[in-house]
């Protein structure tokens, strides 16, 4: 089995996702330049050794080939390991928190190429479950709101940004959020019946 890059990282925790099969990079220049020369958003995973649900979303989901195929394509995945970075948290869990109303580990976040969060939240199951949109429902939503909603992403992106570096109401910053094309869709995705068509931030994005 060919390992990716994190097998060279002195993070214990990154290392031991060195077989999966995810295009992971570790938080740095590299991970950014290439989310900005190819266009595409960054999935940002960051959790720790000692976090019971960190490795239940590993082997649930970051070892699926069908969801790492959607990963590689659609983003450029980073994967932090919060010990060694708890300045990289500490920054994305005040912005998840006003996005998802919560906070914690696993922290799952989607982000522009220059870093800015547009949408993210916790653990997500890998398929829908219990009425909660799953991990490859949410993966697919995102890259097609970056394709086709990109100037609203931004907007939301640069909102959540001011929102935090001020130190303003995250319940204000939720309110901007529910309005986005992602936060939007969320509240549709978690109210979701189990029965329900398809439907993602454009309305109509199939299965794969």
């Amino acid at each position: 089995m060919t390992e990716n890059r994190l097998k060279d990282s002195t993070s214990p925790y990154l290392r031991s996702a060195a077989h999966q099969p995810i295009n992971w990079y570790e938080w740095g220049e590299d991970a950014f330049s290439l989310a900005k020369t190819d266009d595409k958003p960054i999935l940002l995973d960051i959790g720790a050794v000692w976090c019971h649900w960190c490795h239940v979303i590993d082997r649930e989901s970051y070892e699926n080939p069908a969801i790492a195929k959607i990963i590689n394509e659609h983003f450029v995945p980073v994967k932090v390991d919060r010990d060694e970075r708890p300045d990289v948290d500490s920054r994305y869990q005040s912005a998840i928190s006003a996005i998802s109303g919560q906070g914690g580990w696993p922290l799952t976040g989607f982000l522009m190429p220059d870093g800015k969060p547009f949408f993210g939240g916790t653990y997500f199951p890998p398929e829908d479950q219990g009425g909660r949109p799953g991990f490859r429902r949410i993966l697919l939503a995102v890259a097609d709101a970056y394709q086709n909603k990109r100037d609203e992403l931004l907007k939301t992106s640069v909102a959540l940004a001011e929102a935090v570096a001020k130190a303003e109401a995250f319940a204000g910053a939720h309110v901007l959020l529910a309005h986005s094309p992602v936060g939007s869709e969320w509240q549709g995705l978690s109210a979701m019946e189990d029965d329900s068509p398809v439907f993602l931030l454009t309305g109509g994005v199939e299965d794969v």
